[in-house]
């Protein structure tokens, strides 16, 4: 198959457009001659093509193309003409941020912390993409403008927040993007577009240039087509960042194989699908390949992990979303989306005491529920094909956390 798109370049520039957008195929290709400024050019082609405006809010079309003829020839570097998108919560030098409300609008004067070093690596920034606004929901629909379609079925939502930043990676449009995760920003659109989504260890990518969510749980994410590019991507993205309070060195180097894999899922009397047959269905089917397999999967109850997820929009931790937002929430409500708007507005009633007792039902609910997990590698995962399901593409994917376990999905 490689063989083949290497052929069709070689005497055909138009077959360009099969070429996949992954950093082993794009090395590949470099090495037999094709230029950044094409590679570049079928990113935006392939943008056009996929005729949804709700991908990108900044397309940078002529600054990328700039970079891209720039480069002479492969130099070394592990990103060298490697197109990526950025959320839009998140700086990039000389374009808008917006977290995806218009009137907060600014033109970035630096790229973020993280930018700088994949810029740096060789990468080429397409554009901004889209969110749910201030990067609250996971449903990727609460945005000003046209929200992004699902890149397997239209008919299904994108997920969220990071929405566009899937999506594009999703097309092909990008080899990677950037997302942030406070809850599942950066595993959910993952899941619903059959993507890799890397939340790392908070304080291991730098926050510096991020509009946060909550700044306490937030991180940069990482979307990409396979574990191996995810993994190269943030070995290049983490590093200290002195002005991140954060900020934590990163264990980084090769991936160990996974000889034996330890899932918790939900029992049944704490699944939720909100009477959903069909998920309900789709779950047990993946749940019975995991174990097919080979993976030791053990029902547990999940209630204390709802309880905190609870926390995020109904508890102590909505509080922190309203001081991220500040006093636009107050002071010009009516430039937020209504939805966004109605999720925060509970949080001005919170005081220091509900924080301080979130906090301390949050270690409670932490000890009840992750302390059988300690040391674990524990994964959610919607279906896939088996044959790859944790050796290439898992569509959901946990970092090492000791004790930590996502909320699955179906």
């Amino acid at each position: 198959m490689q063989e083949q798109w290497l052929l069709a370049i070689k005497t055909d520039s138009d077959m360009i457009n099969v070429l996949p957008f992954t950093l082993v195929d794009l090395a590949r290709a470099y090495a037999e001659g094709v230029s950044p400024a094409e590679v570049v050019a079928e990113a935006f082609a392939r943008l056009d093509a996929a005729n949804d405006p709700g991908i990108l809010l900044h397309r940078a079309e002529a600054q990328a193309l700039a970079e891209a003829k720039a480069l002479d020839r492969p130099d070394g570097r592990p990103l060298w003409g490697v197109p990526f998108v950025v959320k839009d919560n998140i700086d990039v030098a000389g374009m808008p941020t917006t977290a995806a409300c218009p009137d907060l609008s600014y033109i970035a004067t630096e790229d973020a912390f993280v930018v700088v070093r994949l810029r740096a690596a060789g990468a080429i920034v397409l554009g901004k993409a889209n969110l749910d606004q201030f990067a609250t929901g996971l449903v990727g629909v609460r945005t000003p403008g046209p929200a992004p379609r699902n890149a397997l079925d239209p008919l299904l939502v994108p997920g969220g927040s990071s929405s566009g930043s899937a999506v594009a990676v999703a097309r092909g449009i990008a080899a990677f993007s950037l997302g942030t995760d406070t809850a599942g920003s950066g595993r959910v659109p993952a899941a619903l577009n059959a993507l890799v989504g890397l939340k790392p260890t908070l304080g291991t990518l730098s926050a510096t240039g991020m509009i946060p969510a909550c700044r306490t749980l937030d991180t940069i994410s990482i979307f990409a087509h396979s574990v191996a590019d995810a993994w190269a991507i943030f070995g290049v993205a983490a590093a200290v960042d002195p002005s991140d309070a954060y900020s934590r060195a990163a264990v980084t180097g090769a991936l160990a194989a996974v000889h034996s894999l330890r899932i918790g899922v939900p029992d049944a009397t704490s699944l939720q699908v909100f009477g959903d047959s069909v998920q309900t269905a789709d779950f047990r089917a993946t749940v019975a390949d995991l174990r097919a397999a080979g993976a030791d999967v053990e029902e547990i109850d999940f209630t204390p992990f709802y309880a905190v997820a609870a926390m995020l929009y109904e508890g102590a931790w909505l509080a922190e979303r309203v001081a991220a937002v500040g006093p636009r929430l107050t002071n010009a409500p009516d430039t937020l989306h209504p939805v966004t708007r109605a999720i925060l507005e509970p949080g001005l009633r919170l005081t220091a005491v509900d924080a301080f007792r979130g906090s301390t039902g949050w270690k409670r609910c932490a000890k009840t529920a992750c302390a059988r997990w300690q040391g674990s590698m524990c994964f959610a995962c919607r279906r896939s094909r088996i044959s790859s399901l944790w050796t290439r593409s898992p569509p959901i994917r946990s970092g090492r956390t000791p004790g930590w376990a996502p909320i699955p999905i179906s």
